[in-house]
């Protein structure tokens, strides 16, 4: 089984997120980088199957600036065996993404597609849902748990009410959810021998994809501030106050 891994290059999660003077964006000048949470779950996914003996190839998948290759070597680190870097310093939106991952998948040919369930800088969760309806491919979103029994797969996921277990033949497109596993840390050994496994670097052109806004970003903001709250001495002051003063009761 060959699997591919898209990773996206985001804030990390750490960061206390600065918006820009002027509302057009977040501030990403001196802001320490890194992998997409979502995204090292599904590296850390297609690991284990490949230790596990069910995977025998782990592509890794960048779409961004140069700067993105640091991403990859990240998931060359953890495990992965080769990467893909699509060099371009425009916005990737959701569909374009979709569009450079089919064109990827027919050259490639992979059988498993693990991706994170969302980035967490737009939140846009789409790309999967995109890629699976334009491969026409089985897609499992969101999954907590995943068994893979010879050419089909067991996906597990979480719902409103509960959890819901799907079955799907290969090849089919997985997003991964919090709960799917607990990414590892690469070691020292592993990131020195990343650095010598190989990343092919293309454009969006030479899949010949144009990459398009569709969307566009009138005003960014940090949320309101809240207030400080108080302390009341009794339920019936607190009752009082609900009453009396916010009239919610």
């Amino acid at each position: 089984m060959k699997i591919l891994v898209p990773v996206k290059r985001v804030i990390d999660y750490n960061v206390k997120v600065k918006v820009k003077s002027d509302n057009t964006g977040v501030d990403l000048e001196n802001v320490k980088m890194a992998m997409n949470p979502f995204d090292e779950i599904a590296v850390e996914e297609a690991v284990r199957l490949k230790e596990k003996k069910v995977c025998d190839e782990i592509t890794a998948i960048s779409i961004g600036s140069s700067k993105s290759e640091e991403t990859l070597r990240t998931a060359l680190a953890v495990g992965a065996d080769k990467g893909i870097l699509v060099e371009t310093q425009e916005e990737a939106q959701p569909l374009e993404v979709a569009k450079i991952l089919m064109e990827i998948i027919n050259k490639n040919k992979p059988d498993l597609v693990l991706m994170g369930k969302q980035a967490i800088d737009d939140d846009s969760n789409q790309t999967g849902q995109m890629l699976s309806a334009l491969l026409n491919w089985p897609q499992g979103t969101f999954a907590s748990k995943l068994e893979v029994k010879g050419k089909s797969l067991n996906v597990t996921r979480e719902i409103d009410g509960g959890l819901e277990t799907l079955n799907m033949d290969l090849p089919a497109i997985i997003t991964t959810d919090l709960r799917l596993n607990e990414p590892r840390y690469a070691s020292l050994p592993n990131i020195m021998k990343a650095k010598q496994k190989p990343i092919e670097k293309i454009t969006p052109k030479d899949l010949n994809i144009e990459i398009k806004q569709r969307l566009k970003t009138l005003k960014v903001t940090e949320p309101d501030k809240k207030e400080a709250g108080i302390k009341v001495d009794s339920v019936e002051e607190l009752v009082s106050k609900l009453h009396n003063e916010e009239k919610v009761i």
